[in-house]
């Protein structure tokens, strides 16, 4: 390739990423969660280190049903054999929108801090309602568990993560043993969950909006609230939240840690200030995570709740 020749790529790949940061920034939390999610994926692509984490499996199918398929990712280095930490991550979207394809910056970002990495699809509104999403999400966990030993995760070490709507599937999978146990697994399973922004507490539902058409015919309306499940023995949970969500409402994660405090319960509150409901997740990906931690603390959450259980010395393991 001459100079000249590679001068004009470099020029291209500079306009390309100066349009997708000024569509980032400039349709904020609408782009990202209805569907920007995909170039922000690009710009993370673009913009991010090289290597680090590979896609190992796309499509594949956790089920027989519409939109039940997953991806994995794993780190670079990952081999046949390795007992790696596990975690499903369940993306945003108000129940009514989202792609696990447009999600590679998630699973590239986790897979990268040494994680198996398990992004499902799951059905959507108006084609579903509650409770098909939950039940997706827990056939998705249930088939991690049976199958993820083959891909170099650990299927003793599996833990949840979300942002939004997906947080909600994820703590409503540890919260309440009914969905685990409905997909012939073992609700024990989940060692912890990491919650980006999550609804958990968000009676009354605002009339029209993605919650009401979501779940708004459930009765009582108090069956499709996390808070309600609210238990000490549950899995430990890190809710996280920006003091500037006004599409989640913060005190949706302060409620609920307060509610699993109450009952003897462990879980930690992280408030991110100047943040926003895109803005925690987008925080994932390479060219924001000066909006905050949020992946290094998520991870060293998730590395905390899959650490290896100790086994009686006379049956000594790893």
């Amino acid at each position: 390739m001459t100079a000249r020749a590679a001068k004009g790529r470099r020029l291209i790949k500079f306009i390309i990423v100066l349009v997708l940061l000024l569509l980032l920034f400039g349709s904020g939390a609408k782009m990202v969660v209805a569907g920007g999610a995909k170039s922000l994926d690009l710009a993370d692509k673009l913009l991010g280190s090289d290597g680090g984490a590979r896609l190992v499996i796309g499509d594949q199918p956790y089920g027989n049903g519409p939109r039940q398929s997953l991806d994995i990712w794993v780190p670079e280095n990952a081999k046949q054999g390795d007992k790696l930490p596990v975690i499903v991550f369940f993306y945003g979207g108000g129940w009514d929108s989202g792609a696990r394809e447009s999600y590679g910056f998630a699973g590239r970002a986790l897979a990268q801090k040494g994680f198996v990495v398990v992004i499902p699809d799951y059905r959507l509104v108006p084609k579903a309602h509650w409770p098909d999403f939950l039940e997706d999400s827990a056939k998705a966990v249930a088939w991690t568990h049976r199958h993820i030993g083959d891909l170099a995760g650990d299927p003793d070490r599996i833990a949840l993560m979300g942002h939004s709507a997906g947080a909600y599937n994820a703590v409503m999978l540890a919260l309440d043993p009914q969905w685990l146990r409905g997909a012939k697994s073992d609700p024990s399973i989940i060692r912890g969950v990491a919650g980006l922004a999550g609804p958990y507490d968000f009676l009354p539902m605002e009339k029209g909006g993605s919650a009401e058409k979501a779940m708004g015919k459930v009765r009582p309306a108090e069956k499709t609230q996390p808070i309600a499940y609210a238990r000490g023995d549950a899995p430990p949970l890190w809710l996280a939240t920006g003091d500037e969500d006004e599409t989640v409402r913060p005190r949706n994660s302060q409620n609920l840690a307060a509610a699993i405090e109450k009952a003897g319960g462990s879980a930690a509150l992280r408030i991110y200030p100047g943040v926003g409901h895109t803005g925690i997740v987008m925080a994932l990906s390479a060219p924001f995570r000066s909006r905050g931690p949020v992946l290094d603390d998520a991870t060293d959450f998730l590395r905390g709740v899959t650490g290896r259980r100790v086994a009686p010395a006379t049956d000594a393991a790893e």
